[in-house]
């Protein structure tokens, strides 16, 4: 396996690619916007530098990852040679059907299709495809280049020996694959997602405040990071989308989205991406904590 295309430019795509082609694969990175591509590509070189800087890898290495990704507009030119095609799209499973109706009828007969769903179900995906057994799950964790863990999902029709492949393949990558099987939010959403339900819950019933909740899992439960804080590193409405799907498939109440967050998704209230979610990341914010700095 040496051909890898990705679909979709955004910041799990560009991550995707990245993480592919640093570790000497060919790559073919897809998105319908030429604009998402440019900044895919300005964001995976950015990181690179990153890397060179801290003496991670050297700049020989930045240039020959940089090398080894194409980008197109077309699925049909960007998936004709490829081993294995992941498809990281917005989290939407009908554009996901979609998408792999595509690549199913445009990608070589012995490809495997995977996706980058952090919760919609493989075997749902895999039944609009005529290779079920080929179809599986690789959930990379954001950021994709730091991040070690990849959630290998298999469906009910996924083969043994895809399966395999695929875990093979991640740890190529210098990550830890984990095997799990196909139920809503598989392991990391189908519990990470319970608790950052409950914190937005406990702000909504004001139990304490946004600073107060992430310092006690912070302190108490020695997270990196609190839940607010990580539910706007994620997106408010991924975090949605994904509760949704859990509360869908499960039935259970203790998934069902708080208002709180429902209607902070409505508002456009998204987190790190739209400038504000339970913090403000806005550009005058940041000019103000810069200036208090050095007043």
């Amino acid at each position: 396996m040496k051909n890898v295309t990705v679909i979709g430019a955004g910041t799990m795509g560009n991550g995707i690619a990245h993480v592919f082609a640093q570790n000497n694969f060919e790559v073919n990175l897809i998105d319908i916007s030429e604009k998402a591509l440019e900044n895919a590509l300005h964001t995976i070189e950015r990181n690179l530098d990153r890397l060179v800087s801290k003496d991670k890898i050297s700049a020989e290495v930045k240039e020959g990852t940089l090398k080894r990704i194409k980008t197109f507009t077309s699925i049909e030119e960007g998936v004709q040679s490829a081993d294995l095609v992941v498809e990281a799209a917005t989290e939407n499973v009908e554009l996901k059907k979609k998408i792999f109706q595509q690549m199913d009828d445009l990608s070589p007969a012995d490809a495997i299709l995977a996706t980058n769903t952090s919760s919609i179900s493989i075997t749902e995906i895999a039944a609009v495809t005529k290779r079920s057994d080929k179809i599986i799950g690789m959930h990379f964790m954001n950021p994709v280049p730091i991040m070690k863990l990849v959630e290998v999902i298999r469906g009910y029709s996924t083969s043994d020996q895809v399966t395999q492949v695929i875990m093979e393949l991640s740890k190529k990558l210098n990550k830890v694959p984990v095997e799990v099987n196909d139920y809503p939010g598989f392991i990391a959403n189908r519990i990470l997602m319970p608790m950052i339900n409950e914190a937005v819950y406990s702000l909504f019933e004001g139990v304490a405040g946004v600073s107060e909740i992430d310092t006690v899992m912070k302190l108490g439960m020695a997270h990196p990071m609190g839940p607010l804080q990580l539910a706007d590193f994620i997106g408010l409405d991924v975090c949605l989308s994904i509760l949704k799907v859990l509360h869908g498939g499960f039935g259970n109440p203790k998934y069902a989205p708080c208002p709180l967050l429902v209607n902070m998704v409505a508002a456009g209230k998204l987190g790190v991406k739209s400038g504000e979610g339970f913090y403000d990341y806005s550009e005058s914010r940041k000019a103000e904590k810069i200036s208090k700095q050095f007043s």
